[in-house]
């Protein structure tokens, strides 16, 4: 790249395309499955997480690209890469992943599961005993349950639910009415397993699982008695999941969105899945029921859906092929303190999900739940998951007589419904629900408690970089912190109000928040160590995040390596900035760590000076995080809280050397090897550190 055109920029080849960079993320976690050092049992769930991630990106970020080609808006990205050239790349990465994960599939792993005892059965396989259990088992537990469909004129092509398992069955002869037949269809019901498990009397391993669709193919017969079944082949169809909601048209979002989510299962297809062996003339009839093309259809080497396979991990009793367990520290001043509000006034208190225990933040709603001197609780949920007790005490908190506000984001992908039963069982229970504001995503994690003591007002607050999830909170790491700061409670407080009424922007002493005042209070900040570079001075940014794609984020990170900052980014997934070009971007360095727990914590860091400023975050640098959703970014302002959150998330990822990738300036990854230095991986080391 010669100097004039690095000088620019706003130059696309300066920036790497954001759906090719996330798809490329799953490359990283398949090498998770393919890497012997892992457990076996965590290869075959990293191989699953692979796979619906690969779900999921169908599902909306290539949905999205559809629509936009369909549209004929080929308006490009700060990359100038139009949607249809995009769409193309991905094809192209996606047919490359797919086969590395059927090859290792079919291989590596299977075969290594088959040496410690866990099989997978396939029907050439199967002993005769096995046979006649499980032509048994198909009689009492699945025939009654099929509806099988025969394709003529009266019996048109059905509509197939999202990401099903069906069957194309061609058949031959006449039926009992004497129509010929030639096609059918059979749907697997989703209240049917997808693996069953074989018992110990016919099983020929410790572990020996079947999968549905192969006892599908081999009975099929039976679901067409008279007539000749001469082949049987699975698909599986991938629908847009994206849920358009004209928000100011409505009267009532939550009856808006749950009328859109009945027709999520079937609304438009963007990806078809099919057995490698499906005849063309068999594909092209699907292609042309779901109106999908060539380009859009996945030819699969084995099972149509091979995630599936992850149900049978909580079965399979094998310690020694899993992640060693681990128990989250419970934090002494909560098991010594007893009253949690006491501690938190004396100190502020740092919880580092998920080496310590999620169960600080359910034991502070719990005592205020019950407290006669709280007043009021307000929180957010964006997910919270099934029976989570933190729910109950919301409850009971509204059950005495307190105030408690609940802002629900109705809108967070995949947990509408839940969402939506959510925020009715709060209601019922005499909890004031919010579903925040029109337009906005409330992405923000806020706790606030409101207290009489000794006759005055006091505000405890809990902000964290993740989600008051009691399951996640075990498997992504995040960081939470309790304080009875006033500011930072007054901060919190008016962002409640904000939020639950209708006013104008309000100025906050402590914390960043989106829309309003974090993207340009990153900006100022990111400026702020160009001109320390620009005057001589130490200069220096370190941030952690999910992903990168804000284009005057990456702009004026470029700016700030060129005036000499030095910058070390850890990204996990998604990143649009190139690193190490020449006179653009040769003091920033790009990092992704993947391990056994999801990276999820956002932690800025600025050197300004040696008078460094640490903060942690909702929100990734991410154009829809800083513009168009409700984000906070918080102070971490204890000097001992700092330097933990400095030393444990930042110093410590980027010493990482067994799980790390570097992002070269091509948008390829590099993984980082320890070669001569003794390894360490970030994680285990907190491990170590923290848990018990």
């Amino acid at each position: 790249m010669n100097r004039e055109v690095a000088m620019n920029l706003k130059d696309p080849s300066l920036y790497l395309n954001r759906e090719l960079a996330q798809l490329e993320f799953n490359f990283r976690v398949l090498a998770q499955a393919e890497d012997p050092r892992v457990p076996l049992l965590e290869r075959m769930r990293y191989l699953c997480i692979s796979c619906t991630n690969l779900d999921e990106f169908f599902e909306v970020r290539v949905a999205v690209l559809r629509e936009q080609v369909n549209m004929s808006d080929s308006r490009p990205g700060p990359d100038a890469m139009p949607p249809s050239e995009v769409l193309a790349r991905i094809r192209e990465r996606a047919l490359t992943l797919v086969k590395a994960q059927y090859d290792f599939w079919n291989a590596t792993l299977q075969p290594a599961l088959e040496a410690e005892g866990i099989r997978f059965s396939k029907r050439d396989r199967w002993t005769v005993k096995q046979r006649r259990w499980l032509q048994g088992y198909f009689r009492n537990e699945i025939l009654p349950v099929l509806s099988p469909l025969g394709l003529d004129p009266a019996h048109p092509f059905p509509r197939i639910l999202n990401k099903s398992l069906n069957l194309a069955v061609v058949l031959k002869g006449r039926d009992a009415f004497g129509r010929e037949g030639h096609m059918a269809l059979v749907r697997a019901p989703r209240s049917l397993p997808r693996l069953i498990r074989m018992p110990a009397e016919v099983a020929q391993a410790p572990y020996d699982f079947v999968f549905l669709a192969g006892v599908l193919h081999e009975f099929m017969d039976e679901l067409f008695p008279g007539m000749q079944v001469k082949g049987s082949y699975q698909f599986r169809v991938t629908r847009n999941s994206e849920l358009v909601v004209d928000e100011e048209e409505v009267q009532n979002i939550a009856l808006a969105l749950r009328d859109e989510l009945k027709g999520r299962g079937f609304a438009r297809p963007v990806r078809l899945e099919v057995a490698d062996n499906c005849p063309k003339a068999i594909a092209d009839m699907l292609m042309q029921n779901f109106e999908l093309t060539e380009s859009e259809v996945f030819r699969c080497e084995g099972p149509v859906n091979v995630s599936r396979v992850n149900a049978v991990y909580e079965q399979i009793d094998r310690p020694d092929l899993k992640f060693p367990a681990f128990v989250p520290r419970v934090l002494p001043v909560v098991v010594e303190e007893g009253n949690l509000f006491d501690a938190i006034r004396e100190r502020d208190i740092l919880l580092h999900h998920p080496f310590e225990s999620f169960g600080a933040v359910i034991e502070l709603v719990r005592q205020a739940s019950l407290d006669p001197d709280v007043l009021a609780i307000k929180q957010t949920l964006y997910r919270v998951g099934n029976n989570s007790p933190l729910v109950d005490h919301l409850i009971e908190a509204a059950r005495q007589g307190k105030d408690v506000t609940v802002v629900v984001e109705l809108r967070a992908r995949f947990d509408e419904e839940a969402n939506l039963r959510l925020a009715n069982r709060l209601q019922e229970a005499g909890v004031q629900v919010v579903y925040g504001v029109v337009g906005y995503k409330t992405h923000a994690k806020m706790l606030l408690i409101v207290r009489r003591e000794h006759g005055t007002l006091r505000r405890y607050a809990h902000l964290s970089t993740g989600n008051y999830h009691q399951i996640t909170s075990r498997l992504y790491t995040d960081f939470g912190l309790m304080t009875a700061h006033p500011d930072i409670g007054e901060d919190a407080h008016l962002l409640f109000l904000q939020l639950s009424g209708l006013g104008p922007v309000i100025k906050l002493k402590c914390l960043l928040h989106s829309p309003f005042t974090l993207h340009k209070g990153l900006m100022e900040k990111i400026e702020r160590e160009i001109s320390h570079a620009q005057a001589g001075k130490r200069a220096r940014i370190i941030a952690k995040m999910n992903a990168l794609n804000e284009e005057h984020v990456v702009e004026v990170l470029y700016r700030a390596s060129q005036a000499g900052v030095q910058i070390d980014l850890i990204v996990r997934g998604s990143c649009a900035l190139r690193p190490g070009i020449p006179g653009v971007s040769e003091n920033i360095r790009v990092r992704s760590i993947v391990g056994r727990f999801l990276e999820h914590s956002r932690v800025y860091w600025f050197q300004n000076d040696d008078s460094p400023e640490i903060y942690c975050s909702s929100a990734d640098w991410m154009e829809r995080n800083l513009l168009r959703r409700i984000e906070t970014c918080f102070p971490i302002r204890d000097p001992q809280l700092a330097r933990r959150v400095y030393d444990e998330s930042l110093a410590n990822y980027l010493a990482d050397n067994t799980q790390a990738w570097q992002l070269e300036p091509d948008g390829s990854y590099r993984r980082i090897v320890a070669g001569d230095a003794p390894e360490h991986s970030a994680q285990q080391a907190l491990l170590r550190q923290l848990a018990q």
